[in-house]
């Protein structure tokens, strides 16, 4: 999976900047998501495009957030953009 598509699927998540974030956390709160989402990226995307048109202003924040945990989750695994 690369970074973006992690980062989707976290973006979906209940997880909130404000929770204490270790990245043992962060990769099962991304496993438990995509499980929840049947395995299927798309579904997570779909929910993030719908997010973006319905709170454009949250989404930039929230997405940028979701990068930033993704990338120190997985700093051994580089994933491809």
């Amino acid at each position: 999976m690369t970074t973006i598509e992690l980062a989707q699927v976290l973006f979906t998540s209940a997880l909130q900047p404000s929770d204490i974030l270790t990245s043992d956390r962060v990769r099962t709160v991304i496993d438990d998501r995509l499980c929840a989402c049947g395995g299927d990226t798309a579904v997570c995307a779909a929910y993030v495009a719908q997010e973006a048109g319905d709170h454009p202003d949250a989404f930039a924040a929230r997405m940028r957030w979701a990068l930033g945990a993704v990338t120190a989750a997985y700093p051994a695994y580089r994933l491809a953009a």
